[in-house]
């Protein structure tokens, strides 16, 4: 179990939210570089992003995976793609096509239909160039690339496949293709390898393309770690499901029960887990899971920890919920024998142990030694009179402090709705106390917006707790409104948020600058 006890600072950006000038309308591996390198002259240590995995088509949440292995494609960079530089780049577009790449880029929120269409038609170009160029004269980058395809096979080759089987079936879901694919016969499966070897080899070139960008950015991003996110489920329409239909139950749908984020709970419309058929195979898949992650990132947050111990599950299309195993002894066993799974493949992990967790729960993180969440606005002593906030000094250092998640109202918005006494009680906290004067403090309490110094104090008092990782969302840190998604919401507003600026103009930004120094001093002040 690979953990770290150096005290680190780091924001949590998703990918898609960083598109430089050159990116098509959204975050792109290419822009990792810019990104980190303005994190690095703020003093930040730690890149947070959402899942990478690819997404189902018409999809834009990045929890609701089309594959838990593969890169999306969307985030692949064009400009960086040899194959499409050899036809001509974007400057050979068509005039249409121009057309929306320009429209793309000057939108202020990602257009994902577009996005999408753009870069499929840039990358089956750019495929049939190295067909012709490269795989037919057997060169040596057909070779390297064959050489990919060999090495990640254990992914790679029944993903292809079912890619190639979900554009020959319009992209309709497996379960309604014909009998023999959907149930995976045998002859079935070979025949369709054969019939669609070109697409087979065009979705495993895709993602060689997209393997050898992110191990390069990789490279280019030293000194900031890049953390990656576990999500709990996948798509039931997902290349993972069609493959290992027996370990999942598809007539039961993951959720979660009542919580803050909704009086009714969440039912998310993922298939539940077979754990009694995961066991006997020693988790397999999940091993396979964590292997991917590793060799992606230098570590990455475990979503939904709490779903790995006891996954809430309901009959699909609506009933009552239960938990599955149902017996806490039984629980413990479980989350503790994945949890080290996660940890053994050698990336740092941390758990997103928010919502409703049981106290065995964290107890049982505790210890493993991985870092939770200490979320200021939930931190309190629930059970005391006044209900007291806990001082960020006394967070345990093995665990991720935060003034919020991609789930929550950002901090600004959640501080100007507080009733007057819940401000009053975050400014009684001691570290609070001692970073302002009490007639700051008094106005910071009856004044209906959250002015930079007020937040910035708050945030300070994060920076300065004994939690080893800091990770801030990076919309708190300049103080913005935007928020990344909405639980319990389904639309345009969720998923599509980009950065005011390119991020390639970051470092050349003087608002940009100013945040940048602000927290270089900050980090630095409290050994981060």
């Amino acid at each position: 179990m690979r953990t770290s006890s150096s005290r680190r600072a780091g924001l949590l950006v998703p990918l898609f939210s960083i598109p430089s000038t050159r990116s098509w309308g959204i975050g792109e591996i290419g822009d990792l570089e810019a990104m980190c390198s303005w994190l690095a002259k703020a003093g930040q240590r730690v890149l947070l992003m959402l899942p990478i995995n690819e997404m189902p088509v018409n999809e834009s949440s990045p929890y609701s995976a089309l594959s838990a292995m593969a890169i999306d494609p969307q985030f692949i960079t064009l400009g960086d793609v040899e194959d499409f530089v050899a036809i001509g780049g974007e400057d050979a577009l068509e005039p249409e096509w121009r057309a929306r790449l320009a429209a793309v880029r000057a939108a202020t929120a990602v257009d994902y239909e577009s996005v999408r269409a753009l870069k499929s038609m840039a990358l089956h170009r750019a495929f049939a160039h190295f067909q012709d160029y490269e795989w037919r004269r057997d060169t040596p980058r057909a070779a390297r690339f064959r050489a990919y395809t060999d090495e990640q096979g254990w992914w790679l080759d029944d993903y292809a496949l079912f890619r190639a089987l979900h554009a020959r079936y319009d992209e309709r879901g497996w379960a309604d293709w014909p009998q023999r694919v959907r149930d995976r016969l045998p002859e079935a499966l070979t025949d369709a390898r054969v019939e669609l070897d070109e697409e087979v080899r065009y979705r495993k070139y895709v993602q060689w393309v997209a393997g050898e960008q992110w191990t390069a950015a990789r490279a280019r991003t030293s000194g900031v770690a890049l953390f990656g996110d576990l999500p709990f489920a996948v798509s039931g329409d997902s290349a993972d499901v069609w493959a290992r239909q027996d370990e999942f139950n598809s007539a039961l749908s993951v959720g979660v029960p009542p919580d803050a984020f909704s009086a009714t709970g969440q039912d998310w419309g993922l298939p539940a887990y077979r754990w009694d058929v995961l066991a006997e195979r020693d988790f397999d898949w999940l091993v396979q899971r964590a292997r991917r992650n590793a060799d992606l990132f230098d570590g990455y947050r475990v979503d939904h920890l709490v779903g790995f111990y006891r996954m809430f599950v309901r009959p699909l299309g609506g009933g009552a919920g239960v938990f599955m195993p149902a017996a806490p002894a039984e629980q413990t066993v479980l989350g503790e024998r994945i949890l080290r799974i996660f940890g053994d493949a050698g990336a740092e992990i941390i758990a997103e142990d928010l919502g409703i967790i049981p106290d065995f729960v964290r107890e049982s993180l505790t210890r493993l030694g991985i870092p939770g969440y200490r979320v200021f606005r939930w931190e309190r002593h629930w059970h005391q009179p006044g209900q007291p906030y806990r001082d960020p000094a006394e967070y345990p250092p093995i665990s991720v402090a935060t003034s919020g998640t991609h789930d929550t109202e950002p901090l600004v918005i959640w501080w100007e709705g507080a009733e007057l006494e819940e401000r009053r009680a975050a400014m009684e906290i001691p570290s609070i106390r001692h970073l302002m004067t009490a007639d700051d403090r008094m106005r910071a309490i009856i004044e209906p917006s959250l002015t930079p110094a007020v937040r910035h104090t708050l945030l300070e008092a994060l920076c300065a707790s004994r939690s080893n990782l800091l990770i801030l969302p990076i919309q708190d840190v300049f103080g913005w409104r935007a928020r990344i998604n909405q639980p319990a919401t389904v639309g345009d507003q969720n998923w599509t948020w980009k950065l005011p600026w390119p991020s390639d103009r970051l470092l050349t930004q003087p608002e940009a600058l100013g945040v940048a120094q602000q927290w270089r001093d900050c980090a630095e002040r409290h050994g981060r």
